[in-house]
């Protein structure tokens, strides 16, 4: 009979302990990263580094298992090591998501250079990836239709979806479907690429979702402007985790954050997200937590990592013998993100100008580069190295001394100040626009004189500027280094010139 009674007070007990449990109150956690392109450590291994943040990541899974790591868009492309070639192919991303699948992303967003890629490219690392993928203003064009892109394994092919939902339990029983939308900004066409109206697809999106769901949120890879637009026409989101800028931000239109970290993992945003079903409350406590040396690096991750690292040294010391060596610190940031690179002169754009004159001795009239040319996408502070320097030129190629006809010469740059905007436009050393005229050493420029300039040996090969090549009359001499001139390479130049 003792048996019987304490086994219905024991029941009694449970069923009174279940009664306190869902409490319609649930805590998860987002650990936030955007445009990322760089594996490793930057800026002499004191900042960012995919192992780093993958401790972060294992610190946040203790404290709440209900934690998602997300990429913000921009992570294929560019990078130092996507450009090299392994087994006969360029990386072009794989050895990104070799990292994120170590890592365990839960959810990424397309950005502007994931479409630097080829269709085969993009596809190869859609179908390496194990983590998914979301978009609702991208489709992949076909000659019939766009669709949605896809991965494909083992001949199945699986959609890469608008919109994403995920699950949440807590230990008291709450549960919870969280969902998400994203758009893509349309900045970067390709024949293989439809873009949607990303307005118009981010409020569909969120109309589909909404009655699925207990919340939305956003991961966007969009202008800050965009992402504003976006908080406006949806004002029930509340967290847009967004790329693309490359510096980090933390803004609100009304209820709705927006949130960005910088570049390559320099920092990533923790977002403490607290929701009450009863109230549909939500409270959010973000941190903008900087990645630097002091984090002990994840042991699976960092092994990876220096897998690929010892790839690009062997490379590099092709061409340099000390990739790793400090040759300059900077305190003010050396421009070379991609829409003022493209845009305007900067002053990262005047420092490789000044070192392909530097290659000549100075004994030239002028030097140009074209912006396509200037890779990073980022910007430049504290400890170089040659590295560094590979990331802002991944491609190289000698500098040419060439001897060129002033009317051309004033052509080649009415041209590339028309194609701001574009990879194109030039960044030039000596060379002054003032008002509508080019001025070459502070002279006006004479449209009978025979000039001296460095060119890129890209730039004489007709690809940005059709008209100029070898081939034009007006081009009268070209002289190509030897292999034991600085200025066989645009980035042995640039090292040489920052020792200086």
């Amino acid at each position: 009979m003792k048996f019987y009674i304490k086994l219905l007070l024991l029941l009694l007990l449970i069923s009174f302990t279940d009664c306190k449990k869902d409490d319609s109150k649930i805590d998860f956690t987002f650990l936030q990263l955007n445009d990322v392109y760089e594996i490793a450590p930057i800026q002499g291994g004191e900042y960012g580094g995919m192992a780093r943040v993958e401790t972060i990541h294992q610190e946040l899974l203790q404290e709440n298992k209900n934690t998602m790591l997300f990429m913000a868009g921009d992570f294929l492309n560019p990078s130092l090591l996507g450009t090299i070639k392994v087994d006969g192919k360029r990386v072009k991303g794989k050895q990104m998501v070799e990292v994120m699948n170590a890592m365990n992303f839960d959810l990424v967003a397309f950005g502007n250079h994931e479409f630097d890629l080829s269709k085969d490219e993009l596809q190869q690392r859609l179908n390496e990836s194990t983590f998914p993928w979301i978009s609702a203003n991208v489709k992949l064009k076909t000659k019939e239709a766009a669709v949605l892109y896809y991965k494909e394994k083992d001949g199945e092919k699986e959609n890469v979806n608008e919109t994403f939902i995920k699950e949440f339990t807590d230990k008291d029983g709450t549960k919870i479907k969280i969902g998400f939308i994203s758009v893509c900004i349309p900045s970067n066409p390709k024949e293989y690429v439809e873009y949607g109206n990303m307005f118009i697809k981010a409020r569909a999106s969120y109309a589909a979702l909404k009655d699925k769901v207990d919340i939305v949120f956003g991961l966007t890879h969009v202008k800050l402007a965009n992402d504003k637009k976006i908080a406006k026409l949806i004002p029930d989101l509340p967290l847009i985790m967004g790329g693309h800028e490359h510096t980090n931000s933390n803004n609100f239109v009304g209820n709705v954050q927006i949130s960005k970290a910088d570049a390559n993992a320099k920092t990533v945003y923790i977002h403490r997200i607290s929701y009450d079903k009863k109230t549909k409350k939500t409270t959010i406590q973000s941190e903008l937590k900087e990645i630097n040396s002091s984090i002990k690096e994840n042991k699976k991750v960092k092994e990876i990592v220096a897998n690929w690292q010892s790839i690009l040294d062997e490379k590099i010391k092709l061409v340099i013998k000390k990739p790793n060596e400090i040759i300059y610190n900077t305190k003010i940031p050396l421009d070379g993100r991609d829409t003022p690179i493209r845009s305007r002169q900067t002053n990262l754009g005047e420092l490789i100008t000044s070192a392909m004159s530097f290659a000549y001795n100075d004994k030239i009239d002028a030097a140009i580069v074209n912006g396509g040319s200037i890779r990073i996408d980022d910007v430049l502070v504290g400890d170089i190295s040659p590295i560094d320097i590979f990331r802002v030129l991944p491609y190289g190629g000698p500098v040419l001394k060439v001897k060129i006809k002033g009317s051309l010469l004033k052509r080649v740059l009415d041209y590339g100040e028309l194609a701001a905007g574009t990879g194109a436009y030039l960044h030039r050393h000596n060379i002054k626009l003032i008002e509508t005229s080019w001025f070459i050493n502070k002279k006006p420029i004479e449209l009978n004189k025979i000039y001296t300039v460095a060119f890129s040996d890209y730039l004489l090969k007709g690809f940005d500027i059709p008209f100029l090549s070898e081939k034009n009359i007006d081009v009268l001499e070209i002289y190509h280094p030897k292999e034991n001139e600085i200025a066989i390479d645009v980035r042995k130049a640039l090292v040489a010139y920052l020792k200086q």
